[in-house]
C-alpha cells in the first residue's frame, strides 16, 4: 500500500487519530508559524483524504515534524529535525503541488531535499512573518464590514486582481478551487471588505480575510486595496478594523506574512502595530 511504501522509505508515516494531541503540541510551538497547518487539524483531523493529510516523523516515539500535504505542502518543525524524512515522504507520493509554505527555516530545509528530484520552482517569495497582540495602534475604518455571499461576483473579481498583481498569473487558470475558496471565506464570515456603490455598480475599495484561525491565532491574508484608492491611509485602516474583528472573534494574536520587497505595505502594517516575529517562504511549484 501507498502508506506502508512511504513510511518504509522515507520514514514518515501519516499521522493517526492519537497522534493529533502531539501534532497540535508541536504546532503550539510556535503558533504563528504552524498557524497553516494547525488550521488545518482543526478542518480535517490528520485523516488523509482525497489525497491529503498530515503526515509526521518521529524519533524514540516523540513527533519531531509534520506536514500537511494537500494541493500544498506545510511543514512544522520547531527543532528542525524529521525535515528530510517528510520531504523523501513527499517526493516518494510522486504527484504534483501548487506551492511549498510556511515557517521559512522549515520550508528551506524541505526544499533543500525536493530541489535534488524536482523542477526549479516558478517563484520564491521570502515573507517576514508579522504579529500583533494587543489592540491596533490606529482606528479601524467604520466602513469594513463582512463581505456577504451574496457579493460573489464582486468579490471574485477583487480577489483575481489582487493574485494577479502579486503573481503574475490568474489562480482562475488552475480550475476551481480558488473561487470555491473565496465563496468559503464568504460564507465563514471571514472576508472584510470596504464597498463603494451598490448593485451593479459596487465595487471593492479595500479587502482582507481571516484566511486562518487557530490555537488562538488569527491569519490575515488577502490584502487588498483598489489601486485608485490607494496612498490615502485604507489599506493601514481597513488592515486595523479586521484586527480588531479578529479579536472580537476570539485571537489573542493575530498575524500576517508579506513579501519582503512590499516596503509599502510593511510600513502599512508597522502603522497598525504588526511587529516582525519570524519569517514565511513560499516556494510557488
Amino acid at each position: 500500500m501507498a502508506g506502508v511504501r512511504w513510511a518504509a522509505a522515507s520514514g514518515a508515516r501519516p499521522l493517526r487519530p492519537e497522534d493529533l494531541g502531539a501534532a497540535y503540541a508541536l504546532c503550539a510551538r510556535d503558533p504563528v508559524a504552524a498557524v497553516l497547518a494547525s488550521v488545518r487539524l482543526d478542518e480535517s483531523g490528520v485523516r488523509s483524504y482525497a489525497g491529503a493529510g498530515a503526515w509526521g516523523t518521529f524519533e524514540h516515539g516523540e513527533l519531531q515534524a509534520l506536514a500537511w500535504v494537500g494541493p500544498n505542502i506545510v511543514p512544522v518543525s520547531p527543532s528542525g529535525r524529521g525535515l528530510d524524512q517528510i520531504a523523501g515522504a513527499v517526493i516518494e507520493q510522486g504527484r504534483r503541488f501548487a506551492s511549498l509554505v510556511g515557517d521559512a527555516t522549515a520550508v528551506h530545509a524541505v526544499w533543500n531535499r525536493l530541489a535534488l528530484a524536482w523542477p526549479e520552482p516558478r517563484q520564491v517569495r521570502e515573507q517576514p512573518s508579522l504579529a500583533l497582540a494587543t489592540p491596533p495602534r490606529i482606528p479601524g475604518d467604520v466602513r469594513v464590514r463582512p463581505a456577504r455571499p451574496d457579493e460573489i461576483d464582486v468579490m471574485l473579481p477583487a480577489s483575481v486582481a489582487m493574485f494577479t498583481e502579486e503573481y503574475g498569473y490568474s489562480p482562475l487558470s488552475a480550475g476551481g478551487g480558488y473561487a470555491a475558496r473565496v465563496r468559503q471565506l464568504l460564507e465563514a464570515g471571514r472576508s472584510f471588505v470596504v464597498m463603494e456603490g451598490e448593485g451593479p455598480t459596487a465595487r471593492v475599495l479595500f479587502k482582507a480575510e481571516i484566511g486562518a484561525m487557530s490555537l488562538g491565532v488569527a491569519q490575515i491574508q488577502g490584502v487588498w486595496v483598489a489601486p485608485d484608492a490607494r496612498g490615502r491611509g485604507l489599506g493601514a485602516a481597513g488592515t486595523a478594523a479586521v484586527v480588531e474583528r479578529a479579536r472580537e472573534l476570539g485571537a489573542r494574536t493575530v498575524s500576517l506574512y508579506v513579501n519582503d520587497y512590499n516596503t509599502a505595505a510593511r510600513r502599512t502594517y508597522r502603522r497598525v502595530g504588526f511587529d516582525q516575529v519570524g519569517g514565511y517562504t513560499t516556494i510557488v511549484l
